[in-house]
């Protein structure tokens, strides 16, 4: 059933950036006024095969600098605003755009830093079998706050679920319940990070 991701992929983002472009106008306008330019965060990510991707986020911290011009730490700079487009994902909204592309897609283990790559086990570079997603199964069992050997076993999981028959109502159950569980996170906050950090743990197996 793999053959059917792709396509649902493009009619998917095609109808929720149409959907969504209007409230993507309205957060790049907060941003801009709010933490000033640039109003996208952008990084080069380990897409399908491991190749580089370039993805995009609504920037969530500020530019502060401490007095020897160093960025301060991520908890310094990551203001009420910026943890609110968190807790509600609406930060990875341009994402839409990069499965629109092909480079992710609406479903799959999400887009890591490409000097992970060489860190994996044979086990979790299977995650790289496919392209990454928006949402996936590590992200409904927990998102960042899943240490790092099980979120990647999740992702390793999806991948051998994307052999199965069941594997679109996988990926349809996949979105269901992260919209649930963004519900849940913008009134609770719980899941965008590890406990006592502000962003993502670096992985060091």
């Amino acid at each position: 059933m793999a053959f059917l991701k792709r396509p649902l992929d493009l009619i998917a983002s095609l109808l929720l950036i149409a959907l969504l472009l209007p409230l993507m106008a309205l957060i790049a306008a907060a941003v801009r006024l709010i933490l000033g330019p640039p109003i996208l965060y952008r990084d080069e990510r380990a897409g399908l095969h491991g190749r580089p991707i370039q993805i995009a986020k609504f920037r969530s911290m500020s530019q502060a600098t401490a007095i020897d011009g160093q960025l301060l730490p991520d908890a310094d700079r990551l203001t009420f605003f910026g943890r609110l487009l968190r807790q509600t994902s609406l930060d990875e909204l341009p994402q839409l755009f990069s499965v629109l592309w092909g480079d992710m897609s609406m479903v799959g283990p999400r887009p890591l830093p490409l000097r992970y790559v060489s860190r994996y086990s044979a086990r979790q570079a299977t995650r790289l079998l496919v392209r990454p997603g928006l949402t996936g199964w590590a992200q409904i069992h927990g998102r960042n706050a899943v240490d790092w050997p099980r979120r990647l076993e999740y992702d390793a999981q999806y991948v051998e679920m994307l052999s199965r028959i069941t594997a679109p109502l996988t990926d349809l159950w996949i979105v269901l319940a992260t919209i649930i569980q963004i519900l849940f996170q913008a009134i609770t906050g719980r899941g965008i990070a590890a406990p006592g950090v502000a962003t993502m743990q670096e992985f060091a197996p």
